[in-house]
């Protein structure tokens, strides 16, 4: 084992690598050496590997010999190419070490500056240089940022020293400290390392060196670095590379300084440099922000031939990347150095204009654009969000799961109706709920978003949040709502009804009071974009829709048609839900048929105008699919108003309510056992449907040809039998219309037993349309409402992850789909097959059902243009 360590390399020159080498030497790492082969000056150096960090786990968290003696080759040619050394106080080698990650992750990992300082070679730094003051600078810099990154001791014991010491002195910038202050401040910051540390500053380079590259190892597993990899979906196990580089001084004096431009602008994507510089500094100042930095263009007028320099080398980045770059630079007594250069971090309409130019101006082709934009990126471009000044300075009250995107500010009330209403006198409303019902709906249509307390990604609130395009934060645990007192607590803080509370449905954040917003803007760019999308991916996209204006939305979006129609969600308007009530609490078929006779012309109506909103695409109807017991009343005064007009005595209206409640409705009696128990429902919603598309037909002088989707079928009986009911009452209405049209019937796959007998349900069904929800949960056992309490403690533990019911579970239910293509193909080769569950929006579910060969997705409106993208993605990972 020792003689394969040794064999290894772990440590690489700047002139041995390549910008390709990422995932070995750190972005930061491989852009160096590609910047040392362009012969751009940078200051020399050398890389410790990503493979290093790795090993230094498995070695106890501790640097082993083979390593060190690399470590120390490399340091030996680097002071054979500086002429300076570690070992001579008076021309020290003094060095940085930064991590660098293979991904960016900005400001999630440590550096260290000024290292090699000692108390001797601190005076041999002021000799070389001139500049006692300069150096003593350099020398408290380096022990507070040692002390704070090597043994975390806090930043603010060094701060507040120097701060008092500015005070005495009446100065207020750091750089105005004289040589013998900053010497009396080297002295008080030893004593605070020994203070806190129990030991002296080290004066051995070497030593230093090694305890700073443990250091930056040990940052990748630090609490910031962690949760930036979870928000990315960094993977854990790529470490982190560190590099270690000759140190050049921006705060030698006038002539010195140090900045960070972009060569395009990174908020909204126009070919302009933009960057901000300071005049006698290190990096650290220009990131803390104590002094305000300059704009770029300034540095023309201190220093032009820097400047211009530094133009020609932004320029020549850009075009070797291709991309925009965010650079890093420092100004030692007139001469430029560069320390960085990656694809700098931008705003989603930046990203989105800067591939679209880049296009254009011929430096990347559609493909590589389509590859770099994040389908996150498009979440963030298509809701508000919360003005990034504005956010600092707002008291966040507590924090939940960011379940659908967008940004909302409202008074917070506790029930439905008095959000509708809020609404209806024009104010702006939270609708705040332990969890959420199907009878929450007006409430949560009518509000500026939602918050529970209580659920998941894939809860009600959730689930229906997203589908209308709601801000919305789930499973705030941390809130306790109380619904009769009308109070939300965060511990001792308590937000009354009426009170006004800003949620950010991305980030789960909750705070109060007010927040002012941006808004998403849809450019020129945004469209010529998404054109290059439809033209590349081959997965159609289509979207969840309920009502005609669902329908508006979502083509404006660039839904391909409707893949799911909840018809159980007409029901719930206020005109409409009394007669669904009613026709539930029938006691006979005639009795019931009244009501539905009055919910078939609601249904008719709004199947002709989402068919004519079509125009010819297609949609898919789901027959009414939750338990009968979700629809009832709640409200004392509705059930005897209910009672009494049915006639009934509020006893035995109760007694029969009752007897409808389920102990687990979401494996009772829902779905296609409803129509089986009732056929007069399921064939009043296919006749509804059929007439809807024969009126719409005749109005666009086009044929409509609707599908017609069955729910839960677990046994292939199940469909047969729903199947006569719906052809028989369709044969009656072409009868009695004296004309036909094409139809199609099929069922939903969302009961593991349905995906494992396909070959014989597909005998009987047209299409297939996957339930992901469903099969999910009937798959892993889990409640979708419930799975929150715990999922998250899977993840922690690395038990489970991603959560499944956000995204597709690979290697359990994607078996059960893949199982269940393959046999409904067997048997109809030719089979319409598409998703229409959650997962449907997902980015790496899609990829999953691209894969698999699948026709269509069909996810919520808002998530549409995600869809396409994740589509278009998906073709270009299969090359």
């Amino acid at each position: 084992m020792e003689a394969i360590t040794k064999a290894k390399k772990f440590v690489y020159d700047f002139t041995e690598g390549s910008k390709d080498q990422a995932t070995l030497l750190g972005g930061k790492g491989a852009n160096l050496a590609e910047m040392t082969r362009l012969g751009i000056q940078i200051p020399e150096g050398f890389t410790i590997t990503t493979e290093a960090s790795i090993q230094f786990y498995q070695e106890g968290k501790q640097l082993w010999d083979a390593l060190k003696e690399q470590i120390e080759n490399a340091l030996i040619d680097l002071e054979r190419k500086t002429g300076k050394s570690f070992d001579d106080p008076k021309k020290p080698l003094l060095v940085s070490v930064r991590s660098g990650a293979a991904i960016s992750m900005p400001g999630m990992m440590d550096t260290v500056l000024n290292l090699g300082l000692t108390t001797e070679s601190v005076k041999g730094l002021a000799v070389q240089t001139g500049n006692p003051a300069f150096a003593y600078d350099s020398y408290r810099r380096f022990i507070q940022m040692f002390a704070d990154v090597v043994k975390g001791v806090p930043r603010v014991f060094f701060e507040r020293e120097l701060e008092q010491v500015k005070a005495v002195h009446q100065l207020e910038f750091d750089y105005q400290l004289t040589a013998p202050q900053l010497m009396d401040l080297v002295t008080t910051y030893q004593k605070i390392y020994q203070r806190e540390t129990g030991e002296a500053f080290p004066q051995v380079p070497r030593e230093q060196l090694y305890q700073a590259v443990e250091a930056v190892f040990r940052s990748w597993n630090n609490e910031r670095a962690i949760l930036y990899r979870e928000l990315h979906h960094i993977p854990d196990d790529l470490g982190t590379a560190v590099n270690v580089q000759r140190m050049v001084f921006g705060n030698l004096g006038n002539d010195s300084g140090t900045g960070v431009a972009f060569t395009r602008n990174p908020s909204t994507g126009d070919k302009e440099l933009l960057g901000e510089f300071l005049i006698n500094a290190q990096g650290e100042d220009v990131v803390a922000g104590i002094r305000t930095p300059r704009p770029i263009k300034d540095l023309e007028r201190l220093d032009s031939s820097s400047y211009h320099q530094f133009l020609e080398i932004a320029r020549t980045l850009e075009n070797h990347y291709e991309d925009m770059q965010d650079i890093e630079f420092t100004i030692e007594s007139g001469k430029l150095y560069l320390l960085q250069t990656r694809s700098g971090k931008r705003t989603a309409a930046a990203a989105i204009k800067i591939a679209v130019d880049l296009v254009h101006e011929g430096k990347i082709t559609k493909e590589v654009a389509i590859k770099r934009i994040d389908t996150k990126q498009l979440d963030q471009l298509l809701h508000p969000t919360f003005d990034p000044t504005a956010i600092q300075q707002a008291a966040q009250l507590g924090k939940g799961l960011g379940a659908s995107p967008g940004a909302a500010s409202g008074k917070v009330y506790f029930d439905a109706e008095r959000v509708a209403s809020a609404k209806h006198e024009g104010i702006k409303a939270i609708l705040v709920r332990k969890e959420t019902s199907a009878e929450d709906l007006a409430g949560m249509v009518s509000s500026e978003g939602i918050l529970t307390a209580r659920g998941g990604l894939t809860s009600h609130a959730a689930v229906v949040a997203r589908g209308i395009g709601k801000c919305c934060v789930v499973g705030c645990s941390a809130a306790t709502i109380d619904e009769e007192a009308k109070t939300l607590s965060f511990g001792n803080q308590v937000i009354y009804e009426g009170d006004i509370i800003s949620i950010d449905g991305a980030s789960g954040d909750v705070y109060r009071g007010r927040i002012s917003k941006t808004k998403a803007q849809l450019t020129g760019d945004y469209d010529a974009f998404m054109t290059w999308v439809n033209d590349l991916k081959t997965l159609k996209v289509k979207a969840n829709a309920d009502t005609p204006k669902d329908v508006i939305q979502a083509l404006k979006l660039g839904a391909e048609g409707v893949g799911l129609c909840r018809t159980e969600h007409m029901f719930f308007q206020k005109d409409r839900i009394k007669s669904m009530r009613k026709m539930i609490l029938s006691h006979s078929v005639s009795e019931r048929q009244v009501y539905l006779n009055q919910l078939l012309e609601m249904q008719r109506q709004d199947f002709y105008e989402m068919f004519v909103a079509l125009n010819g695409k297609s949609m898919t109807i789901r027959l009414l699919d939750p338990p009968l017991h979700e629809f009832l009343p709640r409200d004392p005064e509705e059930i005897q108003t209910i009672a009494t007009e049915m006639g009934q005595s509020l006893t035995d209206f109760e007694h029969y309510m009752d007897s409808l409640a389920e102990v687990n409705p979401m494996l009772g009696h829902r779905g296609v056992r409803l129509g089986i128990t009732y056929p007069e429902v399921s064939r009043m919603q296919a006749r509804a449907i059929i007439e809807g598309a024969i009126l719409a037909g005749k109005e666009m002088g086009k044929k409509v040809e609707p599908q017609i989707m069955v729910p839960l079928v677990g046994i292939v009986s199940e469909l047969s039998y729903i199947k006569k009911e719906i052809e028989a009452e369709i044969a009656d209405v072409f009868l009695e219309r004296g004309e036909e049209i094409i139809y199609k019937i099929g069922t939903m796959i969302e009961v593991p037993r349905a995906a494992i007998t396909a070959d014989t349900i597909a005998k009987e069904a047209d299409f297939f349309s996957f339930g992901t929800n469903d099969l999910t949960q009937m798959g892993f056992g889990f409640s979708r409402d419930d799975a929150g309490k715990f999922l998250q403690e899977y993840e922690d533990k690395n038990l489970l992850s991603p959560n499944p019911f956000h995204t597709i579970d690979v290697e359990g239910i994607g078996k059960l789909v893949e199982m269940a293509v393959q046999l409904g193909r067997s048997v109809k080769p030719n089979i319409e097959l598409g998703v229409c569950g959650e997962h449907g929006g997902d980015p790496e579910s899609i990829n999953f059902f691209h894969k698999l060969g699948l026709e269509y997705v069909s996810c919520s409106p808002f998530r549409v243009p995600i869809a396409r993208l994740a589509a278009a993605k998906a073709v270009l990972a299969k090359v």
